[in-house]
């Protein structure tokens, strides 16, 4: 049993004509709503807890004082390890020495839940 189309108005005939296609029933078909996937996209990102990148600048600025600060900065924080870019060899040894403390604070700023570990590298 086939359906019988509606009868389309002059305006519906041209479009058709002009597109060399029928109007879709339903445009919205086949298009997902992005907020769905933000979710998962920032959980598997690693800052799906909201820890925004100034602000992490901005503690580890505060933390470090201006010398350290020039001289490394945050790169990433990824399901709760804060990788730091250190300029010099001899400045990531200092901040290893201070891991410690430094991870205490940091922790105490930002949360012992958003920050369990910090590593170095150099760049």
């Amino acid at each position: 049993m086939t359906r019988k189309a509606a009868p389309r108005t002059p305006r519906e005939e041209i479009l058709c004509e002009w597109r060399g296609c029928e109007e879709s029933l339903d445009l919205n078909a086949g298009i997902h709503n992005a907020g769905l996937f933000i979710a998962a996209i920032l959980r598997s990102a690693g800052v799906q807890d909201g820890l925004h990148e100034d602000q992490v600048r901005a503690t580890w600025k505060d933390l470090a004082g201006d010398f350290i600060a020039r001289h490394s900065e945050p790169v990433s924080v990824k399901n709760g390890h804060l990788v730091l870019r250190v300029t010099q060899p001899a400045m990531r040894f200092h901040l290893e020495q201070m891991k410690p403390l430094l991870l205490a604070r940091i922790q105490n700023q930002l949360g012992q839940d958003r920050i369990q570990s910090v590593k170095f590298t150099l760049g």
